[in-house]
């Protein structure tokens, strides 16, 4: 049986590998006769009087703006905007994804049609958003909106879950942000096919919510397959296992057991990990398929794997590879990585679609292999290029694959397009934008000597396209800017992110070392100082202290010696409240912090004095901070004791709440107040020290609103999710309780898309606020990322 299915799958590929074979052959004849070179002259003739500027001897009179570097997202587009140059970038970057990923004609009166409504749609969203600060196209309070809009709410926390989880167990040695980028890239490219369906709203949120599971599901193979056998992260043995095992499952359509093979230690938990992903996803995408596209699917993802094994197995040392071995593989494996997109999500057969994403798949691979030819050669990789650059003196039978892309260019323009203007303007100025970036990834010395070995044999046609790549100016593009733009912000979040752990470990390091309440001496009144020690030493997050402690001296520029008495008094009165909290006349909580509850330690009188000793000391530790003005601290103490009284509010509306069904409305009110006024505490008291506006006061209060109410969320999802070692303390507490909580009274699902819709509403605040918000922001995201 296993025999028989892979003979029909060789027969398949021996199918495909013909059809690719007879292109290359075509485009081969092209390169020897230089047929492409005449045509492409004359095509960039035309061309160059729209992008190359003639100026007038009167044009330094004119106001100019210069033109900013395109790393910096945001002046960028201001600029285009400025200049006038907007509209014509959006078209062609607009147009240039209809031929990419949806494989459409331009000249179709519908795609035109499209394309115009997606230009001033997205022109009128960037606009919008570089007049708002720190405002994102791909924000994930902007992407949870749209997902509203869509009524796909859930599916997006899904795949937020998912891709959170794919960067934790990206291993050392790959890129986790391309890992991730790459993902979310093929999980748009699936969605967009389903946005340009004109179908009901209601069939279209069911198919956008397959859609974004097919997505995932289809662009896991990126990381988990591509990458991880490109990364030496597997031993050769392990390499050869892992390919097996993936033909195998392409073969049966059945993902083998993996104990079925061998793995090492320290590869073992990665692969099962990556096993068990791959499975969920294969069988996920066969549900979703009728048997007809099902038998299409695996027949293209098999000559897709077929293509890449062949290329990956070549070595570099090898000097006999024929032009037919470097060049058909790559013809097969970049068409079907997009014609797989079609089945996946069970679109109808469509000839055009089919032949024009075969023929248009090589350009971008052998422009993805120019732009990583050193990447390539210093790993070993064998592409056109690389094999090209080390045998190039030695074999006079090599085709020059620099040549090869211009007849592909040549092809698609007057063959595959029917000479359209539309299409001819896009592939031009990507392919003179392709050289303009290299050399300035390269530097002109490096760019230079790499063009000296891949000139074509057409002297007057090379320095044409040298001078074009000097010269010619409007050839960017809208989505290398935003993928440039969404590497470089995932890297910076990342080491944000770093820091951000390191700052709150480092703060709560230190706020541990001063928290301790020395004792004066005397008998009288020691154990109440030994059991407040005992609650203060356990392992907690310090949140709140550490909050102010950034807001007081990053945002207000305080003196921290002058704050110490605010930090301890958050601390005294926060552990005060969770004393409080599980006494058995309310939680009745035997483990918090990972330690024995104080009332089980010594007994509930002691542990009821001590949380009042605690919170009259809180408020002695107010009565020290000396550097301010009395009139503020004053203010201050009279702010912190009201906030007391509107905590105790939430913590009697949570009691009285046991065992009834609360409305959303009412859950939000009493997680306000148990929460959401810790937060605003901690926003709002250096603050006041600092005689903050009370317009910024109130940007404060509405953004602690929101991030607390979205904290106690998240704290209701981790008492049913986690567990004791994660938490501190045991988990369904609330359930043991018979406590009202987001998720008893509105289910998982529904508490989670609450959550986000606080932070999004926390997202917005910080607008408002006239500071620096970085740390609030990565507040946010610890908020809804956390494990205890």
């Amino acid at each position: 049986m296993r025999d028989e299915l892979k003979k029909k799958a060789d027969e398949s590929y021996r199918v495909a590998e013909y059809r690719a074979l007879q292109y290359y052959r075509a485009l081969h004849r092209q390169v020897q006769e230089e047929s492409f070179v005449p045509v492409l002259t004359e095509d960039f003739h035309s061309w160059s009087k729209e992008h190359i500027r003639r100026r007038s001897m009167f044009s330094f009179l004119l106001p100019k703006k210069s033109k900013p570097n395109s790393k910096d997202y945001h002046q960028y587009i201001q600029w285009l905007n400025y200049t006038g140059k907007l509209e014509r970038y959006l078209n062609r970057s607009i147009s240039y994804i209809y031929l990419r990923d949806l494989g459409r004609a331009l000249d179709e009166p519908k795609t035109q049609e499209r394309v115009q409504q997606a230009v001033s749609d997205l022109k009128k969203h960037l606009i919008e958003a570089t007049s708002e600060r720190d405002k994102e196209i791909f924000s994930m309070a902007g992407l949870y909106k749209w997902a509203e809009n869509q009524g796909v709410e859930d599916t997006l926390i899904w795949l937020m879950d998912k891709l959170k989880d794919v960067s934790a167990h990206i291993p050392e040695g790959m890129d986790a942000e391309q890992a991730q980028r790459k993902l979310i890239k093929i999980v748009a490219g699936v969605v967009m096919h389903v946005l340009e369906e004109e179908i009901p709203q209601a069939e279209r949120t069911r198919k956008l919510e397959e859609a974004i599971r097919l997505g995932y599901s289809y662009g896991l193979t990126y990381p988990f397959i591509d990458d991880v056998q490109d990364a030496n992260i597997l031993s050769p043995k392990e390499q050869a296992q892992f390919s097996e095992l993936i033909r195998m499952s392409l073969l049966t359509q059945s993902v083998p057991k993996l104990e079925h093979y061998e793995w090492s230690d320290q590869n073992r938990k990665l692969m099962q990990y990556i096993h068990t992903e791959l499975g969920e996803a294969f069988e996920f995408i066969k549900t979703k398929q009728k048997p007809d596209m099902r038998e299409k699917f695996f027949e293209q993802s098999y000559v897709f794997f077929q293509s890449q094994e062949v290329d990956r197995l070549k070595e570099l040392s090898n000097p006999s590879y024929t032009n037919e071995e470097l060049f058909v593989p790559i013809i097969l494996k970049s068409a079907c990585s997009r014609l797989i997109v079609r089945s996946v999500i069970n679109a109808d057969e469509d000839e055009g679609f089919n032949n024009r994403t075969f023929y248009y798949g090589i350009y971008n691979q052998l422009a993805d292999d120019f732009t990583d030819m050193f990447d390539d050669l210093a790993a070993g990789a064998v592409t056109p290029y690389t094999y090209y650059l080390k045998y190039h003196n030695q074999r006079a039978d090599l085709i020059n694959p620099f040549a090869l892309y211009w007849t592909v260019i040549f092809n698609l323009i007057h063959h595959v397009y029917q000479n359209d203007p539309n299409v001819r303007e896009v592939i031009l100025d990507r392919a003179i934008n392709g050289l303009k970036r290299a050399k300035e990834r390269l530097g002109a010395e490096k760019y230079n000597e790499v063009m000296g070995i891949f000139a074509t044999g057409n002297p007057a046609f090379n320095d044409m396209i040298q001078q074009l790549a000097d010269k010619a100016d409007d050839v960017d593009f809208f989505d290398k800017l935003l993928r440039d733009h969404m590497l470089s912000m995932m890297r910076e979040e990342r080491k944000e992110r770093e820091a951000f752990s390191e700052m709150i470990k480092s703060l709560r390091a230190e706020i541990n070392m001063f928290l301790p309440i020395q004792t004066s001496g005397a008998n009288i009144g020691e154990l109440v100082v030994e059991a407040s020690n005992y609650s203060l030493e356990q392992e907690g997050k310090r949140l709140r202290p550490i909050i102010t402690w950034v807001m007081a001296t990053e945002s207000y520029r305080l003196e921290k010696s002058a704050i110490i008495p605010l930090l301890k008094s958050l601390e005294y009165m926060h552990t005060a409240s969770l004393i409080y909290d599980d006494l058995p006349s309310q939680d009745n909580a035997s483990i918090r912090r990972g330690s024995l509850t104080l009332h089980h330690v010594y007994n509930t009188a002691v542990a009821e004095i001590t949380a009042l000793f605690l919170t009259q000391k809180a408020i002695e530790e107010q009565t020290f901070l000396n550097e301010f003005d009395a009139e503020t601290v004053l203010k201050l103490v009279r702010y912190s004791a009201k906030s007391v009284k509107d905590m105790c509010q939430g913590q009697i509306m949570d009691l009285e709440s046991k065992g009834k069904s609360l409305s959303v409305e009412q859950l939000n009110a009493m997680c306000f107040y148990k929460t959401g006024i810790a937060f605003e505490v901690s926003l709002l008291m250096p603050a006041i020290l600092a005689r903050a506006e009370e317009a910024e006061l109130e940007a404060l209060k509405k953004f602690a609103r929101h991030a607390g109410i979205a904290f106690q969320i998240k704290d209701d999802l981790l008492d049913v999710e986690g567990s004791l070692e994660s938490l501190g303390k045991p988990a369904r507490q609330d359930e043991t309780n018979d406590s009202s909580t987001f998720v008893s009274v509105l289910g998982k699902g529904e508490a989670k898309k609450e959550m986000w819709r606080h932070y999004c509403r926390a997202m917005e605040a910080l607008q408002n606020i006239p500071r620096n918000t970085a740390f609030l922001k990565h507040l946010m995201n610890y908020i809804l990322n956390r494990d205890n």
